[in-house]
């Protein structure tokens, strides 16, 4: 007799959402997120979800790369017991060593369909600590101009945190973009994202021409490129700001060489680029370790956005949120998730799952 919660199928299609304008970041631009939409159903008929949001200016995947890698393991899922999870996605992180939002997209929709079957709401499933998270929003790369506009808009929501992307390339006009935007929101607590797009040097430089102008960022998310350790500690003992690695952390290794190498205080965690089960490894490293924590994710809409909002109210502890990327959608393809209410993101209704279904 087959299990109520054996997987009987799982699928792919494309997700593809216009952008209201092109999201820039040191690396390149996208003006229309091309996810993916996994579709787990269990042999009693319950659906669970996933999104796959590859971003190739970051490390190269495409939404082909990650639909290829879905359906080649899709044989060695279908079958199996979703309450099994663990031991699946042991196969997936086997599997798929590349297309990290591939496997992002599988585990979550296993513990999507896993939780809507138990009737938990998954931020329950992950702890509990919290149902509520506070917002920052984004100001991608752009000119001096676009910047004080989207930070009238931002403050016009009701959100008081602004992260700037910097990084493309002048720094100067880096340096003008994050001055505009202080004066004419000047109690807004500033984060700079520099996407690995700047050298030690220019970070400092950066640092220094801001506080002559009396602006003190709260947070400088990787300013120097991935694999620059000693830049990276440079800036953190150097810079008089907080700094944040992502995409130098993103497996449990490189949090564990963060731990050992004390190259930043705060590791950004986002599934998308590690997967669940990695990012509850990388959670649990910087926690013994004491490295501060913030939840972020890529281009995702509310459904991969939902899903890094439940991992960090349900697990606590994370002092910078940034899951704003629904806000630059012309649309919404699904029904349920969080509800937001200017910067806050509240999870209360969400009744089992992460509470987000196709339209």
């Amino acid at each position: 007799m087959v299990a109520p919660t054996a997987i009987r199928s799982l699928s792919v299609r494309d997700l593809n959402i216009p952008l209201t304008a092109p999201f820039g970041i040191a690396g390149g631009a996208q003006d229309i997120a091309r996810n993916l939409l996994v579709t787990v159903e269990l042999a009693d008929g319950t659906r669970g979800y996933g999104e796959a949001a590859p971003f190739p200016a970051f490390n190269g995947e495409t939404q082909d790369a990650a639909r290829d890698a879905i359906n080649a393991i899709r044989v060695k899922i279908e079958g199996a017991d979703v309450r099994e999870w663990r031991q699946i996605g042991l196969v997936v992180r086997r599997e798929i060593t590349k297309a990290a939002s591939a496997r992002c997209a599988i585990e979550t929709a296993l513990l999507d369909a896993l939780t809507r079957r138990a009737q938990l709401p998954l931020w329950v499933y992950f702890g509990g600590a919290s149902r509520t998270l506070e917002t920052d929003m984004t100001i991608t790369t752009g000119s001096v101009d676009e910047a004080i506009t989207a930070a009238l808009d931002i403050q016009q929501r009701g959100i008081q945190t602004i992260k700037i992307k910097i990084g493309a390339g002048d720094l100067q006009l880096d340096i003008e973009r994050i001055i505009a935007v202080h004066n004419v929101v000047p109690d807004a607590p500033i984060l700079l994202d520099g996407n690995g797009g700047l050298s030690a040097d220019s970070a400092l430089n950066m640092l220094g021409a801001l506080h002559i102008q009396g602006v003190a960022p709260v947070l400088f998310e990787q300013p120097v490129p991935r694999d620059d350790w000693a830049g990276l500690r440079q800036v953190a003992q150097w810079g008089g700001v907080t700094v944040a690695t992502d995409e130098s952390v993103t497996t449990p290794a490189e949090a564990l060489r963060l731990a050992f190498e004390h190259a930043a205080q705060v590791a950004n965690i986002k599934l998308m680029k590690s997967g669940i089960m990695e990012g509850l490894e990388i959670f649990a490293i910087c926690r013994a370790a004491g490295i501060g924590l913030m939840i972020g994710g890529m281009v995702e809409s509310i459904l991969a956005m939902t899903t890094s909002a439940c991992f960090a109210a349900g697990l606590g502890g994370f002092r910078f949120v940034d899951l704003d990327t629904p806000m630059f959608m012309t649309e919404n393809p699904f029904i349920g998730g969080f509800e937001q209410r200017g910067a806050t993101l509240d999870l209360s209704n969400i009744t089992a799952g992460h509470g987000v279904t196709p339209r």
